[in-house]
């Protein structure tokens, strides 16, 4: 009886070391390709919501953010990663990662909104998606400074631009209804 214990233990053991090794190898991967500017949007794709974050959060400190903490999960009040900006301004992200062919709704930017300026004190706050947003929801980033950072920025961030230099577009570059007719085409919605 005590045998089968002491197994029961070291398996336990041996899968949870592994597990852990394996999600340190994963993350270790996964921060050497944000340094070196080595996934495709299809590799983005393939990642899952959290590695998304991390993912969000390594390219942060590539382009010079201090202080990354990535705080994604329940009970984040709709920041993902908070940063220091290279200026020093307080930075707040809230990243979605869904399916390139679905839209952000505005009710995610709303909720956005609603914790972004007065619960996180953000200095800049940032929405990256990894698929382009509602026309309700850019009008409402528009409106509040909110930096929405859509699949085609995201693109733009992913092969080296500085974040700092996608501030100022603030979710410009959807395209007009060609681009989007021919993206709807592409991803089967049209």
């Amino acid at each position: 009886m005590a045998a089968a214990g002491v197994a029961g233990a070291l398996l336990w053991w041996l899968r949870r070391t592994d597990r852990l090794h394996r999600s340190g190898e994963r993350r270790r991967r996964e921060a050497e390709a944000v340094r070196a500017g080595q996934l495709s949007l299809a590799e983005v794709d393939a990642l899952s919501w959290q590695e998304f974050e991390r993912y969000v959060a390594g390219l942060c400190r590539r382009d010079g953010c201090r202080d990354v903490v990535v705080t994604g999960g329940s009970g984040d009040l709709g920041a993902d990663v908070t940063a220091t900006l290279p200026d020093g301004r307080r930075l707040v992200i809230q990243c979605k990662h869904y399916a390139p062919h679905r839209y952000v709704p505005s009710g995610d930017m709303q909720k956005f909104l609603g914790t972004a300026w007065l619960h996180h004190r953000a200095d800049v706050a940032v929405f990256a998606a990894t698929c382009p947003f509602g026309e309700a929801a850019l009008a409402l980033a528009a409106e509040h400074r909110i930096v929405a950072v859509h699949r085609d920025l995201l693109g733009l961030w992913n092969t080296g631009t500085p974040l700092t230099a996608l501030l100022g577009l603030g979710g410009a570059g959807q395209g007009g209804a060609a681009h989007r007719r021919r993206w709807r085409e592409t991803y089967g919605r049209g």
